[in-house]
């Protein structure tokens, strides 16, 4: 019996391991609409460093950035049943410190900055192979993986600390929303590949320091190969492709169309039950505008 709950745990673990990133579309999220028992509640604390040309507003005339961001989370996830479907409510807020040296207007500038970020929400819902289940049904599911089709959407609310007079801060000042579409193919058994497609919509930030800012959407893409190696051990291989995004600010366009790519892996390892580990680096295979860093990231993540 008490193997058998120990098996439950890791198994509740391999549905629910979720890292929460900046509301950006380079996120890698493998695992995004792998479903977890109803009832299931997680909680995420997490830790990342990225260097390089980063920057929380790409929009920033600041040329050739070098930037050490840390950004400490803490995340909530509570698994629903909502429409006869499994869904995941996911709750984030990230705390970021760090600098950023770079050019503006040709003369050297800099900037230390410490503060709370934008609060997200994400519900995610799967739409096909995962109706609301028991833990019956999910062990059924993981020992004969179903095709999976899911939608979620983000929110992120402007309740990052934001200073008008300043060209870099911590919080955005505007709303965001991200719609996204996916699927869990299974391969083989222990191998699954989960492709998703979404878009990123933004509010205007009317109290820019250079004037109104508007932005495009930015559409992305990402393709995760996954291989499950035992209960709650699994990695994956991540690549990710985003375009869009160009930036009106003060009424003038600017040439900041983004279309980059980035590739990272991740590797989640359980342990006490109920308790896993999950570690990913990613970095730019090509960077038109911005967004050109290398990020490493770790979560702890605990259900109960």
């Amino acid at each position: 019996m008490l193997l058998k709950m120990r098996r439950l745990g890791l198994l509740i673990l391999a549905g629910c391991c979720l890292a929460a990133n900046q509301a950006s579309a380079q996120e890698l999220t493998p695992r995004t609409y792998w479903p977890a028992p109803k009832g299931t509640r997680v909680f995420v604390s997490g830790y990342s460093y990225a260097s390089g040309d980063v920057l929380f507003d790409p929009s920033v005339p600041i040329s050739g950035a070098d930037s050490r961001t840390n950004v400490g989370l803490l995340a909530y996830v509570q698994t629903l049943g909502l429409w006869g479907r499994t869904t995941n409510l996911l709750v984030e807020l990230p705390y970021s410190w760090g600098d950023t040296k770079g050019l503006l207007e040709d003369m050297p500038a800099s900037r230390n900055f410490s503060d709370f970020g934008d609060l997200a929400i994400t519900l995610n819902v799967n739409l096909r192979g995962a109706p609301t289940l028991t833990m019956e049904d999910f062990l059924a599911l993981r020992a004969d993986p179903q095709l999976i089709l899911g939608a979620s959407l983000k929110v992120v609310a402007p309740t990052g600390h934001y200073d008008p007079d300043r060209l870099i801060n911590v919080g955005t000042n505007r709303w965001a929303a991200r719609a996204q579409l996916g699927s869990i193919i299974p391969v083989k058994p222990t191998w699954l590949l989960e492709l998703t497609a979404g878009a990123w919509f933004f509010e205007d930030n009317k109290d820019f320091v250079a004037g109104t800012k508007e932005q495009e959407p930015v559409i992305s893409f990402q393709a995760n190969l996954i291989k499950r190696i035992r209960p709650g051990l699994w990695a994956s291989l991540d690549l990710t492709y985003f375009m869009g995004g160009r930036q009106t600010i003060g009424g003038k366009q600017l040439e900041d169309r983004q279309r980059n790519m980035k590739i990272g892996g991740t590797v989640v390892v359980p342990f006490l039950r109920r308790h896993a580990i999950k570690i990913g680096y990613s970095s730019g295979i090509f960077t038109r505008y911005g967004n050109d860093f290398d990020q490493f990231l770790v979560t702890y993540t605990v259900a109960f």
